[in-house]
């Protein structure tokens, strides 16, 4: 499925970002959301991983819902993963576009990497 992918705060996040190797953290920033009509789609189920490719690079994150996102469009946490699917350009202004960055999004077996796994892959 193609996908519009944006990235923001959310508040488990910003309660977790004094310690970004806390698990509270980590959970937080490794997920991403879906609309239900998408998540029903995708034949997701609790527990399930997505696979988000972008021009600029992939993340396996776990996938979940969100009533109020739309079709089309999955929400990940700022974070690491985030990033992975975030180019390096800013246009001059000095910070990457963490909205509106093109998706595919597929079910996988694969596992979500820890942050440690995540950084030595890199894109």
């Amino acid at each position: 499925m193609k996908a519009v992918m944006i990235s923001g705060r959310t508040l488990a996040q910003g309660a977790g970002c004094e310690d970004k190797m806390s698990p509270l953290y980590i959970n937080e920033v490794s997920c991403c959301y879906l609309s239900e009509d998408d998540y029903r789609a995708l034949g997701l189920s609790d527990g399930m991983n997505l696979l988000l490719t972008s021009p600029h690079g992939s993340a396996v994150l776990r996938a979940g819902v969100d009533k109020g996102l739309p079709q089309g469009i999955v929400f990940i946490p700022m974070g690491p993963w985030a990033n992975m699917l975030t180019g390096t350009d800013t246009n001059g202004c000095g910070m990457p576009g963490f909205k509106g960055v093109e998706v595919e999004v597929t079910p996988t077996d694969e596992k979500v990497l820890d942050i440690r796994e995540l950084m030595l892959r890199g894109r």
